[in-house]
Order: structure tokens, then sequence, then C-alpha cells
């Protein structure tokens, strides 16, 4: 967590706020689904009402948020909590910075421009998804070729077709093209699973999540997952506030400290502390 201690003191100063951090375990000794489980279990744990009473936290005022992976994370804990009597009244809002939410189709136009970076490029960012699922190394080249899904997945595209969910801007005049399906000797069960692609659950599901925020980057790969979600959630009636950074780059954040002290980082940063201290 020590790429993150920055921030999170940070948070706790401005916020004057109880902040966690979840070290779960990581890719490839602990493959899908470990890292969701532990955060998952760590989320469920906090909420405790003993646990909130000890460390002084108002229960009407708790927040669920991440970046990158756990951003993706996030959204996952939301979805399942919300939809959980036992947990739904005490998550006030969630804030998701540049989040992860799909692996089904590949070539979504920011996966295309950026595609060699900057920082996530497309090849880094399929190995780190294969890592975390498997180490068969068919994974990444059924990926690379955007025919990794298997057969009988092909229902589950309507969740994440980016010709209706993207934001006319975004999609830049290009063409969607549904993926080819089992072409490749490779199948994993998690490729079908909303654990690991948080857009794949349907509408019925995202109409009782909490206030939300979103914030996406031109020049990332992922962009486009941040949107399609601001789009899915804004059509069910989620109230959701999001910041689009014209200039932004993935994992930005992570460089607030030294050597680097981005200049972007710290925007990113000051924009979701406004946002918590507003709405919390």
């Amino acid at each position: 967590l020590t790429s993150y201690d920055m921030l999170n003191r940070w948070t706790a100063n401005k916020l004057d706020a109880v902040v966690v951090g979840v070290d779960y375990r990581l890719a490839p000794k602990y493959q899908f689904p470990v890292a969701l489980e532990d955060v998952f279990a760590a989320v469920k744990f906090f909420l405790q009402d003993k646990i909130l009473t000890k460390y002084g936290v108002d229960p009407t005022r708790i927040c669920v948020s991440g970046d990158s992976c756990g951003a993706s994370f996030a959204t996952r804990v939301i979805q399942l909590m919300k939809n959980n009597p036992e947990f739904k009244i005490k998550i006030k809002a969630q804030a998701l910075v540049y989040p992860q939410l799909r692996t089904l189709d590949l070539y979504t136009p920011s996966f295309r421009e950026n595609e060699h970076g900057p920082l996530l490029s497309r090849d880094m960012a399929l190995k780190i998804g294969c890592l975390y699922l498997t180490t068969d190394e068919v994974c990444f080249r059924a990926l690379k070729a955007n025919q990794h899904m298997p057969q009988g997945s092909r229902h589950l595209f309507k969740f994440v077709n980016w010709s209706i969910f993207l934001p006319e801007k975004y999609r830049k005049n290009q063409v969607y093209t549904e993926p080819i399906l089992g072409r490749f000797d490779f199948s994993h069960p998690g490729l079908m699973d909303d654990r690991l692609s948080s857009l794949l659950v349907n509408d019925t599901l995202l109409q009782n999540l909490p206030l939300t925020y979103i914030l996406t980057c031109q020049h990332d790969a992922v962009r486009d997952d941040g949107l399609m979600y601001v789009t899915r959630l804004r059509k069910v009636g989620v109230e959701v506030a999001h910041n689009h950074i014209e200039d932004g780059i993935h994992a930005a954040i992570s460089y607030l400290g030294p050597p680097f002290y981005l200049h972007l980082g710290i925007r990113i940063r000051d924009k979701y502390i406004s946002w918590l201290d507003e709405n919390l």
C-alpha cells in the first residue's frame, strides 16, 4: 500500500475521515476471484456496527472508492452490498477513478486509440488481465485478437456495446463489430462472470446503487469502461457526477509523491477529494 499512503493520509486529513486501505492478495499467485473476495470481506468486516462505533465512523457517511483495478473491486463490492439488505443502508456513495469494468470486447475506441500507452498500453492491460485469470499462455493471444469469449456468450455483448453506450464524441466514427467467438482453444469461466466484468449486470441490479462519482481520462485504454458505466447508471436513475480529464492518463493519481510530484495526479486527487468533501 506504499504508493497510496500519501493519498490515504491526505484524504483522512482533508475530510476528517477514517480511511481503510485493503491490502488484497495479488496475482499471479492468487488469481480471480481472490482479490475481490479479500476486498469484500474487509468491507463487510468494517461495516459491522461495533467496528464503526470503535473507530467513530458516522454510518450514514460511508463511501467505497478505488482507482484502476481498485475501482473495479469497489464497483462490484457496491453492487453486491446495495443488493444485500444487511448492508445496503450503510453505503452512501461510491467513487471510481478510471475503473476497468469489462473483459468482453477489447477493441473499444479507447483501446484502439491508446494501444501504445501512455503508461498503460493495450498489451500491458491484456497481460495483467491474463495473470489475474490464468497462467495459460494462450490467454494473451486470444485476448489480443479479441477472440477470447466462448460460444454461448453472445447474449452478454448487449451490456458492453460501445456503439450504444458511448457518447458520440468518443466514438470518433469508429464502427462497432461484434467480436468473433471461440476461435482459440482457450476458455475460462471468469470471462462470463460479472464479478470480473461489472458491466455485465442487468439494469435492475443497477437501479439501487448509491450516489456515484466517476473520473475518466482521455488518454487511457480503459476510458470507455467508465464512460459506458456513466451512461448505464444515469439511464436507470442513479445520480452520477462525472469528471473527464482531457489531458489525463491512467494511473496518474499514483504519482503524487517523490520523485514525480505529477501535477496531473494532484489535479485528479483534488477533484476526487472535493467531490467527497461536498457529498459525504
